[in-house]
């Protein structure tokens, strides 16, 4: 893989994901929906249960999937319309790197950055102090001020660095 490139990631599984909850009850399930100035549907509830319920870092094809089981009458036209609406009005975050699907979650209730298994696909949250005071300090400089930002680091995680030294 070039220095360039973007990397090959594998379908993650639930158990590859690490993280932080934020809970979200129904009311403020319901609060988003209403604050996009929608009508709270059941639909627009199973999608945003899903999205808050299941992993973090969800593409579009899989959070239709998901819902496809219980929800079958839900089209993928009408998850992605949703998940678009959310991303737009900051509900969700949406992160999209090169060629990539863009992945899907709930918009924390803190920021938190993201490791990614480029062999796995375990994506690992953290939060790291000094690298947001860097970020900072690099928008100041170039006389930025930041709004937002998304910060991916790849590399091999722990498990997989074993399996290829075992291999």
């Amino acid at each position: 893989m070039g220095k360039d490139s973007v990397p090959f990631l594998p379908r993650q599984h639930d158990e590859d994901i690490v993280v932080h909850s934020d809970g979200f009850d129904e009311a403020e399930l319901k609060r988003i929906i209403r604050t996009l100035n929608l009508k709270v549907t059941s639909q627009r509830m199973a999608i945003l249960k899903a999205l808050h319920d299941g992993r973090r870092h969800v593409t579009a094809q899989e959070l239709y999937e998901k819902l496809n089981k219980d929800h079958p009458d839900i089209g993928f036209a009408t998850v992605y319309r949703f998940l678009r609406t959310l991303t737009e009005g900051t509900f969700v975050t949406e992160v999209r790197m090169g060629g990539l699907p863009a992945r899907y979650e709930l918009t924390p209730k803190g920021h938190h950055d993201h490791l990614t298994c480029v062999k796995c696909g375990k994506i690992c949250e953290f939060e790291n102090r000094a690298i947001e005071s860097l970020q900072e300090k690099v928008a100041n400089q170039f006389g930025f001020k930041l709004t937002h930002h998304i910060l991916e680091l790849y590399g091999v995680c722990p498990a997989c660095q074993v399996k290829s030294s075992e291999g």
